[in-house]
């Protein structure tokens, strides 16, 4: 699924699988015949999808269905279980140590909670200035100057630069965050849920800065969110994420205007409009499946009000429909 631009980052196979293994107690119960066994979560189960120089792709999906997961390895925060990453064109297993530290400082990550991810007991000087200090990408004697210069373009005074982050209102800490990552000059930012935690008039603000920020600094965004309507304003092209899997690739705009997947129409079904009048809301019935033990065939089959035999035993493979429009079901054979 490589498109012919220039792509930045892209993911073959990407799998990731947690394991619990068994405590002392389980072992003994399983040697005298106990029925326990290691457990073995599966998050991410062999996703592929590329991201040009200068796009913004939506991740999108139920809680626990593995988006986090996919940023936070494309981050090099979680090690992958399987598959590859590729960063401009080349295997990040593969990479020089130059080269290593070169992508590690172009993927940088923006975090949900905006009070947890800073360091308490750090001023912001410090938080900013940190990373870029370290990894040497500013003299010493220009560093101040250097934060100053980021928290303008995040829109904050640098006057509150001696300052704890508890001294801060959420978005204001959620733009030192989004100013850390800037420091170290990134090509490319994961976006995790960057604006759930936020009061609805600031997450306004904070969208219209990323937007600002992309233009202004030519950046690349994945940006994960469980808000259709958040990603309908913000992204170019939708991924659906179902329990480890990718069910749905497309254009925003074809997304939401003709989606094909049924698990993405129930989604699009219960988006708030602004020109709806009174309806019943009608949820996707079921509970999302644990993925310590997830169905076979798809993922969806025990919530899809289309499901055949077929669907509860061979995974569907994701299918091109038209141009950038790809799609994993079972009925786009019939």
């Amino acid at each position: 699924m490589t498109i012919d631009r220039d792509t930045v980052l892209e993911t073959r196979d990407l799998k990731k699988q947690f394991f619990r293994k068994l405590d002392v107690a389980a072992k003994i119960a399983a040697a005298i015949g106990a029925d326990v066994a290691e457990e073995i979560v599966h998050a991410v189960d062999e996703v592929s999808f590329s991201i040009d120089k200068g796009e913004v792709v939506g991740l999108v999906g139920e809680s626990g269905c593995g988006k986090s997961t996919v940023g936070r390895m494309i981050a090099g925060i979680l090690p992958k279980t399987g598959g590859k990453i590729f960063y401009r064109g080349q295997d990040t297993d593969k990479l020089n140590s130059e080269d290593q530290k070169h992508y590690q400082l172009s993927v940088q990550m923006i975090f949900q909670d905006p009070f947890a991810s800073l360091n308490p007991r750090m001023r912001v000087q410090q938080i900013v200035g940190e990373a870029p200090n370290f990894h040497g990408l500013v003299p010493p004697n220009e560093l101040s100057d250097y934060v100053d210069e980021t928290l303008l373009n995040v829109g904050l005074d640098p006057s509150l630069k001696q300052r704890y982050p508890h001294q801060f209102s959420g978005g204001q800490r959620q733009r030192i965050g989004i100013a850390r990552a800037l420091a170290v000059k990134p090509e490319f930012l994961v976006c995790d849920e960057a604006i759930a935690a936020l009061d609805v008039s600031i997450q306004a603000q904070v969208l219209n800065l990323f937007m600002e920020l992309k233009e202004d600094l030519s950046l690349t965004y994945l940006f994960i969110s469980h808000d259709l309507g958040v990603v309908e304003h913000i992204a170019d092209r939708v991924v659906i994420m179902y329990l480890g899997r990718f069910v749905e690739i497309a254009p925003t705009e074809l997304l939401f205007d003709g989606p094909n997947h049924p698990y993405t129409q129930a989604l699009l079904d219960e988006v708030p409009r602004l020109d709806q009048k009174k309806r019943q809301f009608n949820p996707i019935k079921g509970e999302i499946p644990s993925p310590l033990d997830p169905p076979p065939g798809c993922h969806f089959h025990p919530r899809c009000p289309h499901a055949s035999d077929r669907c509860k035993q061979e995974v569907p493979v994701l299918k091109q429909l038209e141009p950038g429009h790809w799609s994993a079901c079972h009925l786009n054979d019939d």
